[in-house]
């Protein structure tokens, strides 16, 4: 395809300085013939095939044309081709049928070839041609259509208004309103074409006039309205013009117009004003005066309303409707199973999935996401392997509930057996297999994962992002600041925040906060999450002012509200700076209840520092917390030990005993070589 683009560009190169230009030096000879070397038989039946066929050659001309556009319909051209150039006789028709095939292919060089071989030309096969280049996109081939269409001896609307689409196509209103103006007959197309234009180009003032100076509208003149209107975010004006230019009298078929407002108002989540216009649309098969049949709701008007409701979360509503529909489709179906799916109610969703006579692949992808959703991955596989068509959907659907579920082994061996299964995995799967690795911190699966991201994708930001992660994660941050520097200019606050974190898990404080400092300087606004890294750097390094002064800085510069994990960063850095009576002063003042996270910072200080005091306060605390914990009873018992003090060391022991608490065994993890 592409070289044929080329082959386009450089035989049809738009000339700008004139609507014409010099006829082109055409073969003298048919197409048909310019195939063959001299001598050959067929040359001469191509001379033949130029001729026009009568007499009793027409039902075999009939029979050949129908062949050729049957072939071109299946998107078979190679064949019909084929049989076009074996043929010993061609009308227009049959030349058309051909051209038809490489327009709808959009192969224009070749229809190009065809039309310029043509021995006779007809309205059609010019339209043909006109409409090809059109339809590509670029305002040079709307020139070459406009060649063509100056070369017209006889235009009919047909032309007229392929031009002025092209024209509004690409943006140059102007063209098209000139060729609006001069146009020897205008149809509703005609003015349909002009306001659906304008409205493409944001000229919603033009599209308005338009429309309301039409001497004659069909049903898709205001769909188009409508709808464009939509696209220009002027969503109420549609709605007002709707109305007031609508069929008042129900004849006219208007639910269309009517569905796309109900749409327009569903996705912005004004449920009031989208179930108003449903309510308006009659329910039933009632006929008006004359018997002529009135619009009434479709079934598209029923999904998109009950999506509406979906997507504010009203299943209940949503599930009135769905019950009331006396004809249901595929769509009708999968849109309230996902609309359980989404609320986690998966009862219902199975119940609505039992009863739905064909259920496609849509459904059993969004059945098994659902499960795997809410972590039960039994029904989840089960109903994997139940799937009569499996696609790549249906896999991805399972590692991701596998890996989010954190059962990373089954992740794995799926993903085995995907590959296994001849089925290749695309950026989706090795994200998630990206987090197994880093869930596992499984440096050697990480690293085999990158090979195939390499392999099989361009690594966009999420993968990157997922890179640097999964290397952080593992301890490998050389490789880890290679796939950062890999993004280049991409990157966004996840890049910065996954990288400026690894730095700081593993007590690269310095680099952390460097790396924080040009984020500030690429003007990219840090999260909350960047600032827990970045506090917990400070910690590391004991950076109690630069700690303080980014702790301030996140409401006062940046909006953002610290949450308890902030907290007990500060709490880290003051605290293991020594000061004990300020980090006691920073939890009694923190707006919302201090974690255990806050008090253990605290309780940590406590023991560096030896201040039993305060130990104690935050060791009660973590008793209340955490009651079956055994680390605050006993760090508490040690620092009175340490102290000296063990009458107070034995109360701690005794409570231990008292509230059953058991001193966790340690482990270690050992990698074994395989």
């Amino acid at each position: 395809m592409r070289i044929c683009w080329r082959r386009l560009c450089i035989l049809h190169r738009p000339t700008f300085l004139s609507w014409r230009r010099p006829q082109r030096r055409l073969n003298p000879l048919p197409l048909a013939t310019r195939h063959f070397p001299t001598g050959d038989p067929r040359r001469a039946r191509g001379f033949a095939s130029a001729r026009e066929c009568t007499g009793s050659r027409t039902p075999d001309l009939f029979a050949l044309n129908k062949q050729i556009s049957h072939l071109v319909r299946a998107g078979r051209l190679g064949e019909a081709r084929a049989v076009f150039d074996a043929a010993e006789c061609r009308n227009t028709v049959t030349w058309n049928a051909m051209i038809t095939g490489y327009v709808r292919r959009g192969a224009m060089a070749r229809a190009r070839e065809l039309f310029d071989g043509m021995p006779e030309r007809d309205v059609t096969t010019w339209n043909l041609m006109i409409s090809g280049y059109v339809s590509c996109r670029g305002s040079g081939f709307v020139e070459e259509g406009r060649e063509l269409f100056e070369r017209m001896l006889e235009r009919d609307c047909i032309s007229w208004n392929t031009m002025i689409s092209g024209y509004a196509k690409v943006g140059r209103m102007d063209e098209a309103l000139w060729l609006f103006q001069r146009m020897p007959e205008r149809n509703v197309v005609s003015w349909n074409t002009m306001v659906t234009g304008f409205l493409r180009n944001g000229d919603v003032e033009r599209a308005v006039g338009f429309f309301k100076e039409m001497p004659e509208r069909d049903s898709a003149s205001l769909s188009g309205l409508v709808s464009g209107l939509i696209r220009n975010d002027k969503l109420d004006e549609a709605a007002r013009i709707f109305l007031e230019h609508g069929n008042p009298d129900g004849r006219e078929d208007t639910v269309g117009a009517y569905n796309t407002l109900i749409a327009g108002y569903g996705q912005r989540g004004r449920i009031e004003e989208a179930r108003y216009l449903f309510d308006l649309i009659p329910f039933g098969n009632d006929r008006g005066e004359g018997g002529a049949q009135k619009f009434v709701r479709n079934v598209v008007s029923w999904n998109t309303m009950i999506m509406s409701y979906v997507k504010v979360g009203n299943t209940v509503a949503a599930r009135e409707l769905f019950d009331q529909m006396t004809e249901r489709d595929t769509f009708s179906w999968n849109t309230m199973i996902s609309g359980y799916v989404h609320m986690s109610n998966m009862e219902e969703a199975s119940k609505l999935f039992q009863d739905m006579p064909n259920p496609d692949t849509f459904t059993w992808n969004t059945m098994i996401s659902g499960y795997a959703e809410t972590g039960n991955l039994e029904f989840a596989r089960d109903l994997f392997e139940k799937m009569p068509q499996k696609n790549l959907v249906s896999w991805n659907s399972v590692i991701a509930g596998y890996e989010k579920n954190e059962d990373y082994k089954g992740a794995v061996v799926l993903f085995i057996q995907m590959l296994t299964n001849g089925e290749k995995p695309d950026r989706h799967t090795l994200s998630s297999i990206l987090a197994v690795a880093t869930g596992l911190v499984d440096l050697s699966l990480g690293l085999q994962i990158h090979q195939l991201v390499n392999k099989i994708v361009n690594p966009d930001v999420p993968i990157n992002n997922s890179l640097i992660t999964m290397y952080s994660r593992c301890g490998a941050i050389v490789d880890a600041r290679t796939s950062f520097d890999e993004v280049n200019l991409q990157k966004n606050v996840i890049t910065w925040n996954a990288m400026i974190g690894g730095y700081a898990s593993h007590g690269f404080a310095a680099e952390a906060l460097e790396l924080f400092k040009l984020m500030k300087r690429f003007e990219v606004r840090p999260t909350y999450i960047t600032f827990i890294s970045v506090l917990s750097a400070c910690a590391h390094v004991g950076l109690v002012e630069e700690g303080r002064r980014h702790f301030l800085s996140m409401s006062k510069e940046y909006g953002i509200e610290p949450t308890v994990e902030h907290f007990a960063s500060l709490v880290d850095i003051v605290g293991r700076h020594g000061q004990l009576n300020e980090a006691f002063d920073i939890i009694k003042g923190m707006p919302m209840k201090p974690d255990k996270a806050v008090w253990g910072a605290l309780l940590g200080a406590c023991r560096v520092h030896d201040n039993v005091e305060l130990a104690r306060v935050a060791a009660e605390a973590l008793m209340q917390l955490e009651p079956e914990s055994s680390a605050p009873y006993v760090l508490l018992y040690n620092m009175y030990a340490d102290a000296g003090r063990w009458d107070d060391a034995n109360k701690v022991r005794m409570m231990m005993e008292r509230n059953a608490i058991k001193k966790c065994k340690g482990y270690s993890r050992v990698d074994s070589p395989q």
